[in-house]
């Protein structure tokens, strides 16, 4: 069974920074592309950056390019995402997600979605 658990959510005033975590178990294989979608109330959801096991390829959506960064501990099966300068409009419930193909992810059709984790900014 594949799990993926978030961790590191929370609230902080515009300009802080946060990280959050996501801890994967269970994926039926070597390399896998995993990442962070968000959801805002009234938005649609958002792709925000994802990255493959592998390192080869990531991606940030523009409006957190240069203010979030994405890394993964192989040997902890842990993907982090440092969010830096954070902003009112960063406020959403953010999901970690993972599946074999990166096109998957980010098409929002991941096959393994965690059960979100809250960030609010405050102005």
């Amino acid at each position: 069974e594949v799990r993926l658990v978030e961790s590191g959510g929370g609230s902080v005033q515009a300009g802080g920074s946060l990280r959050l975590s996501c801890t994967a178990s269970g994926f039926p294989w070597d390399d896998y592309a995993i990442g962070w979608f968000r959801q805002a109330p009234g938005k649609e959801r958002e792709g925000v950056s994802y990255i493959t096991r592998s390192n080869s390829d990531i991606y940030y959506a523009d409006s957190v390019k240069g203010r979030f960064t994405i890394s993964t501990d192989n040997a902890k099966n842990t993907v982090y995402l440092q969010m830096n300068s954070l902003k009112p409009e960063d406020t959403a419930v953010y999901y970690c997600v993972g599946d074999l193909y990166l096109s998957s992810v980010h098409a929002g059709v991941a096959d393994y979605w965690g059960q979100g984790t809250q960030v609010t900014v405050s102005s």
